[in-house]
């Protein structure tokens, strides 16, 4: 019979004990800021693999690693100007960079590429359990590959229990989408690979040129986790729109679910059973933080199918876009 997963709180014995486990070469599902991730040490390529096995991952896409601290970085990576002058910036904090890789870091972690992405997470109990463990950690998503990122430790257990035993609860991630990526390897040529809640203008702003926007690499040409055409996507179709109205779902069927930015005109809670919001105000930050949990709370409903809003604009509308996009691909 398997063993059920078990949710833990941050206190300093389980954390201690948590650490012991990732050593061991286990895995521990971990609070970040951005989404709840699957932890596991990064030097380790037979811990890393065991990542991917969890997920059901594909080797190919490689996994991003956490260090808990800026002197770290050269452990993982060979950092240039331009990145050390955006970890000054912005870490700790939801910004991922891909560099040079080091010796440390197993082609298990990096689909066998000479890079790495490298982050310093943000959330307190993940960077404690980084330097109790004494190891770079090495983070995806806690979740099946290519399913609705998690926010919180109840989607972890839902999704991956039992294969994964060890759920660290930090409570909702406050920012809820994941990390943004920036490629560095050419300092010269910076590009986003990933947009996220750090956007393309604060980037370029940071190193005074221009950033390249994201594009879907060749399936040989991903370098970061987060590229491909589909991903963070509900099992129930989902239909992207540039912009929904309250008389579109007025009209449309009872049985899909209409998912708007804002709250429509005129629209109440509990008015229609299958009409939706993000934000009451349309707050990007706030649609952001209820972006996955309101997909997965739809794609449990038992709606045909999910049609959503769009956002427009730069910015953090960048990012949610980007998320809806391959959410919605077929």
């Amino acid at each position: 019979m398997a063993t059920s997963a078990r949710i833990y709180r941050g206190t300093p014995r389980n954390l201690a004990l948590l650490a012991r486990h990732i050593r061991a070469g286990g895995l521990v599902a971990v609070p970040t800021e951005t989404v709840y991730g699957l932890a596991a040490d990064a030097t380790s390529g037979a811990a890393c693999r065991r990542i991917f096995s969890a997920k059901g991952r594909p080797s190919s896409d490689p996994l991003i690693v956490h260090i808990a601290s800026l002197r770290d970085l050269g452990l993982v990576a060979l950092p240039n100007p331009a990145a050390l002058k955006l970890a000054r910036r912005f870490w700790p904090g939801p910004l991922t960079m891909v560099l040079p890789k080091t010796r440390a870091v197993p082609d298990a972690a990096t689909a066998n590429l000479p890079s790495v992405a490298v982050r310093m997470p943000s959330h307190p109990l993940f960077r404690r359990l980084i330097r109790l463990a004494g190891v770079p950690l090495a983070a995806p998503s806690a979740n099946p590959f290519g399913y609705v990122s998690p926010t919180t430790a109840g989607h972890v257990r839902a999704d991956l229990g039992p294969r994964v035993r060890h759920i660290l609860d930090g409570g909702p991630s406050r920012i809820g989408l994941e990390s943004t990526i920036v490629d560095l390897r050419d300092p010269r040529r910076p590009a986003l690979l990933r947009p996220g809640a750090i956007t393309r203008g604060q980037v370029a702003a940071a190193l005074g040129v221009a950033v390249a926007k994201p594009r879907y690499p060749a399936a040989g040409g991903r370098v970061a986790p987060g590229q491909m055409p589909r991903h963070y996507s509900p099992r129930t179709p989902v239909i992207l729109h540039a912009r929904l109205t309250r008389r579109m779902a007025a009209r449309g069927s009872a049985a899909d679910a209409w998912l708007f930015i804002a709250r429509p005109p005129g629209a109440a809670p509990g008015r229609r059973a299958n009409v939706f919001w993000l934000d009451a105000r349309g707050d990007l930050r706030r649609a952001a933080r209820r972006l996955f949990a309101t997909l997965r709370r739809l794609d449990g409903a038992g709606f045909r199918r999910i049609h959503v809003e769009r956002p427009a604009g730069a910015g953090l509308a960048e990012a949610l876009s980007d998320r809806l996009v391959r959410a919605s691909s077929r």
